[in-house]
């Protein structure tokens, strides 16, 4: 009698350098793959609409892959320890293997379920295969973790390389009857009414194969200007992995080992490090998206919300052009040049005195990359309250970053050109009130960590 082996998909939606996977392959069993779609879980965060559109595609090419190896995707919802248990009763499962997750509720799920499967005498493993180096590993000479990313990437970098990536399994064979799954379309993870995500399905093909055709491309013809001109947003030679990255349709030990043999991926391999340096803050500081990290700035004088200055944000409608370009680009893409993503969030935090809190909800629920590490991590660091952050009087003047990174004005009238032209607030006047406030941490007492 067989004692199939369970495979719990998260966000590893791949076959290639899947550790968990190759795991339940080894074993000689059945393999049963389960995804659990859990808005339930204490402290697990519900999904934003553009990555509920990119999960649904992912989930559907993943199931599309597996059948054609002889395996199937089964999909089920609702809290993930007690609906992986579930799966286990009804199959017979006999061992259960799993990718790690780092986030603190995240975490303490898998801690828990480990055990109590293992009590019941099942064979559980789970394995790292979303980080280059896990955020345990990575300590100061004290032993502490880092706070600044330049020590930490070197930290990183002195430590053995990181392992190849394993092979794409050709055959994943399934058992003879697959167990009860939801049907992907009653998640409701697709926008219908209204149905927005058309710009979506434009710019997108998410699964793994459109992943690995996008990792092949940038090698070969965006990575050797990748450091001249990834800061210019019109010159499209930024990567386009980070979504493919989140959602583990191409793993980091994949695009490490292509890269790292290349001329001049030095500057690309370090924002995998920033990547890194993110989940490494995380992993200290779950709370990342709802509490300054620096504490200090718990004092900081955020004026009353002014919604229609929020609103304009949102809706690229401050009549300032680079700004209202990033806004609207991230509506109709789900994604946002990097160098704009920290001008956006510069003149929503120092310019209109919003916390950084809400423009950090509002990227989570539009951008099909937002993760729970990088998301808040790269919003504190704009605001200033975060690890290695911008010092607070840094302020992104988006005119003069107009000027320096799109001086021809090709990605403001590719996105803006409809825009407002009269800027809702004065900058210069703004920045000053930005100073001002900022003054006033400074002078706060420090409060406790």
């Amino acid at each position: 009698m067989t004692s199939p082996s369970l495979v719990w998909f998260r966000d590893d939606l791949r076959l290639a350098d899947n550790p968990a996977l190759r795991a339940a392959i080894d074993r000689g069993e059945p393999v049963i793959a389960l995804y659990v779609l859990d808005e339930e879980s204490p402290g697990i965060r519900p999904l934003g609409g553009a990555a509920r559109w990119w999960l649904h595609h992912s989930l559907a090419s993943l199931d599309e892959r597996l059948r054609e190896r002889g395996g199937a995707l089964v999909l089920r919802r609702g809290a993930a320890g007690h609906v992986v248990r579930e799966a286990v009763a009804d199959v017979g499962a006999g061992a259960v293997f799993w990718n790690r997750r780092y986030g603190g509720a995240e975490r303490e799920i898998d801690s828990s379920l480990k055990s109590a499967l293992r009590a019941e005498g099942l064979e559980v493993a789970s394995f790292a295969a979303s980080l280059l180096h896990e955020p345990r590993t990575v300590t100061t000479g004290s032993g502490t973790h880092y706070s600044v990313f330049t020590p930490f990437w070197r930290a990183c970098l002195a430590l053995p390389a990181p392992r190849a990536p394993l092979p794409e399994p050709r055959t994943v064979d399934g058992p003879d009857h697959v167990p009860a799954s939801d049907a992907l379309d009653d998640w409701d993870l697709l926008p219908t009414r209204p149905d927005w995500a058309g710009g979506l399905r434009d710019t997108w093909e998410p699964g793994e194969p459109a992943a690995r055709r996008r990792l092949t491309e940038f090698l070969a013809h965006d990575l050797p200007s990748y450091d001249r001109a990834r800061d210019e947003p019109a010159a499209g030679a930024t990567s386009l992995l980070s979504p493919r990255l989140r959602w583990g349709e191409i793993s980091p030990f994949t695009v490490w080992h292509e890269a790292v043999g290349v001329d001049g991926a030095g500057g690309f391999l370090s924002e995998l490090g920033w990547r890194e340096f993110a989940w490494h803050t995380l992993y200290h500081s779950p709370d990342l998206a709802t509490r300054n990290l620096r504490r200090e700035f718990d004092a900081f004088p955020w004026p009353p919300l002014d919604p229609a200055h929020l609103e304009a944000w949102q809706h690229g409608e401050t009549g300032v052009p680079l700004v209202d370009a990033g806004m609207r680009e991230l509506w109709h893409t789900g994604y946002m040049h990097n160098r704009v993503r920290m001008v956006v969030a510069s003149f929503l935090v120092k310019n209109l005195l919003i916390d950084w809190r809400l423009g950090e909800e509002w990227f989570w629920d539009t951008l099909v990359d937002a993760d729970e590490a990088n998301n808040p991590f790269n919003w504190q660091w704009v605001a200033g309250s975060g690890a290695d952050a911008a010092p607070y009087f840094r302020v992104f003047n988006p005119e003069l970053q107009a000027k320096k990174f799109d001086p021809q004005g090709l990605y403001i009238s590719q996105w803006a050109s409809e825009a407002p032209t009269e800027p809702i607030v004065d900058l210069g006047e703004t920045r000053k009130a930005a100073l001002a406030a900022y003054d006033e941490v400074k002078r706060a007492p420090r409060a406790p960590s």
